[in-house]
């Protein structure tokens, strides 16, 4: 998976968490969102296990911010687990994950390297 590939599939997954927070589920089963809940997730994991090295392959080479990154990604992938891990996922377990600083910071360093690869 390149680099875009996982942005598009952490950007995906937020998304429809954005949407599956609004919807007041007490739990993900019994309900089409709620099974799809978990596959973005899982798509979301998949895409930030290795994510700092497809950075690297597309030639951004700033220690300091890469360090930035696969922070962000390491701590994001922990709470998208621990969602996981969960019996039951909540519409409000979901709008917690959301709010989560790590979650956010994330987005914001996709959106950044986004920008910066647009200008090379």
């Amino acid at each position: 998976m390149n680099f875009a590939d996982r942005c598009n599939a952490i950007e995906e997954c937020y998304e429809f968490m954005l949407a599956y927070a609004g919807q007041g589920l007490t739990t993900d089963s019994g309900s089409q969102s709620g099974s799809q809940v978990r596959q973005y997730l899982r798509n979301a994991v998949a895409a930030l296990t290795g994510l700092v090295d497809t950075v690297s392959d597309e030639g951004l080479t700033s220690s300091a911010f890469v360090k930035v990154l696969d922070r962000d990604a390491g701590d994001s992938l922990a709470a998208i687990e621990l969602v996981l891990a969960q019996p039951s996922i909540s519409s409000q377990l979901i709008d917690n994950l959301n709010a989560s600083i790590h979650l956010r910071a994330l987005l914001t360093d996709l959106f950044l390297i986004d920008e910066v690869m647009k200008l090379r």
